[in-house]
């Protein structure tokens, strides 16, 4: 079996690297026969562009903040000829938001995955909840160190129970004489207390120095040693600050002769060395986050007497007399405890023996049986192909249709186009653009589901477009939430969205009343359209006009109109095509669905074949582009993709994902190949988490739609496009699963 590790590694100063290090170890020496005999090497994270001289078993390294490197790590990976990968997890050694970069790197794994995961949080953040949960879906098993882990997983993430493994973190088999230990550091007339590990507030240290006075009044023999540098990150914001600030307090309390301050990091076996000089072995954290603790594992190991806060893991580590707790910040209590101890060896003896007994079962060698095992077991069940699930249509994962976010956007005057999160920016006010998607979307949710809300709310967005029309037809864009209008005329690509929706209220108006307003509104704008020059603007008027012509067929002028704005398509298609390059401009830039879309629109009304054969190619064009990983990766608006040049993969917009599920759809029309329906469906799926980031947009609390994604992680702002995105997506698929039955 060869194995892959991805994870920090020394030299580089991080427990989780040494954590992989004994893991790699312990796994590689249990190969046993030669038969049996096991390889692997380490794919390592490296912090802020700094490189360190590695061991010949890490071949390949990444750059936190480098989303490149990930995906070229999975491919060596991919292939190394690895049968498995293992992956250590905490937020912070990933780059990109929460961590996210890892994501793209597991989503392509083609081996079966196990995590260890070193921090679970119980109060998650939004992206923190879904990246975790992402990460334990496409993991196959799920390695804990504690109980409260498990819990936590199950009730918090939904992880399956089945799939989660406890093994408790391992201690490196390393033994010492604690006599000589004491005397090579020159302590050998000492009571000595230790603490190690990376120091940082959160660690407590200040409750220790504060409970010395009282004993050292009884023991002046004692000192309290705390060997660790400050944490990098700590380091890096607010530089010596802590360690200072101890340092004062240990000063005003005259303790100069009873703290020692050890500021390095030193190896295993110098670490081991003080373990076993330590009377007494402290954990004073601040707080009860703390869900594995490597350093508490490694003095029960030793059989150290050990006192810690009761924080999740000492809770569970030192529980049947294998240490003593001492409540958050209670110097007092952590004194008394000190002194009863220091004055009963005997009682402190029993906590020796007690965590003695555990320490020899989670020995670095045993923990590695118990990795090995679970890695043959994985290796033996069938492995889940997240990647490459069946995209036939399937409605018991759609979230259930809400106009709650749209409820929340929209007031008297019409749909406000931001939001900060899920709540209405009223600063930025309304657009026509949005009012028009709006109207789209209720009329379509009226049509197909006969929301009754949705009804309620059509008459506003009307209302605001009607207001917002222009003497010679032209329409204003933007209105402030005072009601002041802030642009004289708006964009084409605004006048098109607008003309789309009245064409489609033209055709599925729920009363006369909608109707005559729309009818009006939509010729008054009529005389405009020959004077359109966007692409865009041309391609979302098409599609209002073949939605016009669907229920006003006899109207000739009005389908020559959509002829001439075809052929303008057409021409820029011809002007723009070259060998690899069927499209309509000489990039791939924003919502480039529509444009395909309008020609598929256009070839069912006009029954054009060269229309017909051009929406087909330009849409397999933009497929190869976007669909060819089994997933919809958007075309990025940070640079976007250039012919000849490189495809810009952030940032991803919702308007993008529903212009490729409208297109499939009306493909499916005009085709009725089946296939553009799995098509449309792998499309919906982006706005789920079946996307670069393999994170979801919606969100499930608020019931609206993140703005997209950037490299670093999802835009949390829900405004109105993309939520009407989302939604106008969502009722595309209810329509295409009721016409797929009906063409079966």
């Amino acid at each position: 079996m060869k194995i892959a590790f991805i994870a920090t590694y020394p030299p580089r100063e991080c427990g989780i690297g040494a954590f992989t290090n004994n893991l790699f170890k312990s796994m590689l020496a249990n190969s046993g026969s030669t038969e049996g005999r096991h390889e692997g090497f380490v794919v390592a994270l490296n912090d802020n562009e700094l490189t360190y001289k590695y061991p010949q078993e890490v071949k390949l390294t990444i750059r936190q903040e480098r989303q490149e490197d990930y995906l070229k790590a999975v491919k060596y990976i991919n292939l190394s000829g690895a049968d498995l990968c293992i992956l250590e997890h905490e937020f912070g050694i990933f780059g990109g938001q929460s961590g996210v970069y890892i994501l793209p790197l597991l989503h392509r794994l083609e081996v079966p995955l196990i995590v260890t995961l070193h921090t679970i949080l119980k109060t998650p953040s939004y992206n923190e909840k879904a990246i975790l949960r992402e990460i334990c879906k496409m993991a196959q098993k799920i390695v804990v160190m504690s109980h409260k882990a498990t819990e936590f997983l199950t009730s918090i993430y939904d992880v399956p129970k089945e799939k989660i493994a406890l093994i408790e973190h391992g201690v490196p088999d390393i033994h010492f004489n604690p006599e000589e230990s004491k005397k090579e550091f020159k302590l050998e007339n000492k009571k000595v207390l230790l603490t190690f590990g990376f120091v940082g507030r959160n660690k407590g240290i200040e409750t220790v120095i504060k409970a010395l006075p009282k004993v050292v009044a009884k023991h002046p023999d004692v000192i309290y040693i705390v060997l660790g540098k400050t944490h990098p990150n700590v380091l890096r914001h607010s530089g010596e600050e802590y360690r200072i600030f101890l340092m004062r307090l240990v000063k005003n309390l005259q303790l100069e002769k009873h703290v020692l301050f050890l500021n390095e990091f030193i190896d295993e076996r110098d670490l081991f060395k003080y373990l076993y000089a330590c009377d007494i072995y402290i954990t004073p954290y601040l707080n009860e986050a703390q869900i594995t603790s490597g350093t508490l594992s490694y003095a029960v190991g030793v059989g150290a007497a050990v006192l810690s806060t009761p924080y999740w893991h000492a809770e569970e580590l030192l529980a049947d007399g294998r240490g003593r707790l001492f409540n958050f910040n209670n110097s007092g209590e952590l004194a008394t405890i000190l002194i009863a101890l220091l004055e009963h060896p005997e009682e402190m003896n029993k906590l020796k023996k007690k965590a003695l007994e555990f320490g020899v079962k989670i020995t670095w060698p045993k923990t590695g049986e118990r990795y090995l095992a679970l890695a043959q077991k994985t290796l033996k069940e069938e492995r889940q192909v997240i990647a490459k699930k069946d995209t036939a249509l399937d409605l018991l994962i759609l979230p259930p249709f809400s106009l709650t976010h749209i409820n929340r956007l929209t007031d008297d005057t019409g749909i406000i186009q931001h939001a900060k999160f899920g709540i209405p920016n009223l600063k930025e006010g309304y657009c026509l653009d949005d009012n028009s998607r709006a109207l789209l979307m209720v009329l379509m949710a009226y049509r197909q589901i006969k929301d009754m809300r949705a009804l309620e709310l059509s008459p506003i967005y009307l209302s605001y477009i009607h207001y917002m029309q222009n003497a010679d037809g032209t329409f204003r864009n933007f209105l402030s939430f005072s009601r002041n209008f802030l642009d004289e005329v708006g964009s084409e690509d605004s006048f098109g969205r607008t003309i789309w929706a009245l064409g489609y209220l033209l055709g599925n108006a729920p009363n006369d009343a909608y109707y005559q307003t729309g009818k009006l509104v939509f010729l008054n704008a009529s005389p405009n359209f020959e004077n359109l020059k966007s692409i865009r603007g041309i391609a979302n008027t098409m599609i209002g006009i073949c939605y016009y012509l669907k229920s006003n067929p006899s109207d000739d002028s009005m389908t020559e109109r959509l002829r001439n704005l075809a052929n303008g398509l057409l021409k820029h298609y011809k002007e723009n095509q070259a060998p690899d390059w069927n499209w309509f401009e000489s990039l791939l830039a924003y919502d480039n669905g529509i444009l395909p879309l309008a020609l598929l629109h256009s070839a069912e009304i006009l029954n054009d074949e060269k229309i017909t054969q051009t929406a087909i190619e330009s849409m397999d064009f933009l497929t190869k582009h976007t669909l060819k990983d089994n997933y919809l990766s958007i075309i990025g608006n940070e640079k976007w993709y250039k012919k000849e040049g490189e495809r810009s993969v952030f940032a991803q917009q919702p308007i993008d994902a529903m212009a490729m599920v409208l297109m499939y759809h009306q493909a499916f029309h005009v085709t009725k190949n089946k296939d553009y329906l799995n098509k449309l469906y792998t499309s919906f799926l982006w706005f789920l988490g079946e996307n670069d980031l393999r994170l979801s947009l919606y969100d499930f609390e608020t019931q609206g739609c993140c703005d997209g994604f950037e490299s670093n992680g999802v835009n949390r702002n829900q405004g109105a496009e993309s939520s009407l995105a989302y939604l106008i997506s969502h009722l595309t698929v209810l329509q295409a699963y009721e016409e797929f039955h009906e063409f079966d």
